[in-house]
């Protein structure tokens, strides 16, 4: 099939590859001229695993293109998938401006039928305000169908969660393009789930929100954990045994972060209060992963006393392992405040300290993880990259003023770390 992708971001970037990779005849548009530059000669604005190598197969094949014309992506193809950002407003909606401003060029190059997919996160009844936006818009006065087909990647993951999805939401207002979409998903033998629309667009928002209430929850048994002397590993490999509750976000760490977990909560909040429901237990999530990275800065400054002279080393500036991606960055917030404290930093991270220059300033980037932590009063760790595991500890104990190490993910074994000569720090195994 034929298809759009207007927006070249993590999302419109991966499913337009992925898109290609399945066989399909892709366009990526988007209005940054130097992005679609640095695309079609073969560079990659993002890090994400296994995407440089798909996109490049798929260019050399003549599947994948690059434009910044929408105009040219509307005419060239029969479904149009936007994906463009939808940021979080001071009050923690969203907001809409770009898929508006997407929706009316749509409108003005539409010469045929179309249909329209809303890929980007959005609020409940934004299906509906697109719809009214290109019957207003569009001057050809063509039939098109407006779908919402959210989408469930994760980052440092999305290329494999996006070729064996574990479904495919479709949310339509007429049954004219329900084959057409489960064409164009065909490829990935995925169950494919039509809803309406209204459905559609809440499933990814109550998804998310879900996976955050179980990251906080287990970040909120944590404490409980060092207050009682128990070990939240523990707790969760017990509780996760349990089919009706699984294992996976229950891992006690400084909390979530990113462009999508904070950004969709607190959308789902206002979302629900714009409907007439104070959505409490939401609020309280957001609260209780507030309070964890309150906890962990309490448990080094409590543990180093004065910050200010003290020169920390802190590994992971990323929101999470096997992303570039430092929005909303635990690691980074963490960063900021011992800085505050006046604390210097050697930091290091994998793949993310070249976005990190843009947010963080007035640090030593260091780029082996093993030289960190030279003639640091301390080492931190922050991101849960798997290299960090095999940071070298002795050397570390050697190089470090004091072995001090407050371990934000939970990397290492208490025992081992005490046997060589660690004062330890971690969440949830052990004394607060």
């Amino acid at each position: 099939m034929k298809l759009t992708i207007i927006g070249t971001g993590y999302v419109g970037l991966v499913t337009g590859t992925c898109f290609a990779e399945a066989g399909h005849e892709v366009i990526c548009v988007d209005n940054d001229a130097e992005k679609v530059k640095l695309l079609q000669a073969g560079g990659m604005p993002i890090y994400e695993p296994g995407l440089e190598e798909l996109v490049e197969k798929n260019v050399k094949a003549g599947r994948l293109h690059f434009s910044n014309s929408t105009r040219e992506g509307v005419e060239r193809s029969d479904v149009i998938f936007i994906a463009v950002p939808t940021p979080a407003q001071p009050d923690g909606s969203v907001d809409l401006s770009f898929i508006e401003g997407v929706s009316r060029e749509i409108a003005g190059a539409m010469t045929g039928y179309r249909i329209i997919v809303d890929k980007s996160t959005v609020p409940v009844n934004t299906g509906r305000k697109v719809a009214e936006t290109i019957q207003r818009y569009c001057k050809a006065k063509v039939d098109f169908d407006v779908v919402s087909n959210p989408e469930f990647l994760r980052e440092g993951f999305a290329v494999g969660d996006f070729m064996k999805p574990d479904r495919v939401v479709v949310g339509v207002a007429s049954p004219r393009p329900i084959q057409a979409m489960k064409d164009v998903f065909a490829p990935y033998n995925a169950p494919i789930i039509v809803t309406d629309i209204h459905s559609a667009e809440l499933i990814k928002h109550a998804a998310n929100s879900f996976l955050a209430l179980k990251i906080s929850y287990i970040n909120a048994i944590s404490v409980l954990c060092e207050l009682s002397g128990a070990n939240v590993q523990e707790v969760a490999n017990g509780m996760g045994m349990d089919a009706r509750i699984g294992r996976k976000f229950l891992d006690a760490s400084l909390g979530f972060g990113g462009s999508c977990f904070p950004k969709d909560l607190s959308a789902f909040i206002q979302i629900s209060e714009q409907l007439g429901y104070s959505f409490g237990l939401l609020k309280e999530v957001q609260q209780i992963n507030a309070r964890q990275m309150d906890r962990f800065f309490k448990k080094i400054s409590d543990t180093l006393w004065v910050l200010k002279g003290k020169t920390l080393g802190v590994l992971g500036l990323a929101f999470k392992q096997n992303t570039d991606d430092v929005r909303m960055s635990p690691a980074i917030d963490l960063c900021h405040r011992l800085q505050k404290e006046g604390a210097a930093l050697r930091v290091h991270d994998p793949q993310a300290m070249e976005k990190a220059r843009a947010v963080l300033k007035d640090v030593t980037y260091v780029a082996d993880m093993n030289a960190v932590a030279e003639g640091c009063d301390a080492l931190i760790i922050a991101t849960e990259w798997p290299e960090f595991k095999q940071l070298d500890l002795e050397k570390a104990r050697k190089n470090l003023t004091h072995p001090i190490l407050f371990d934000g993910r939970n990397l290492f074994d208490v025992n081992e770390m005490e046997r060589l000569g660690f004062l330890y720090k971690s969440i949830g195994r052990g004394k607060p």
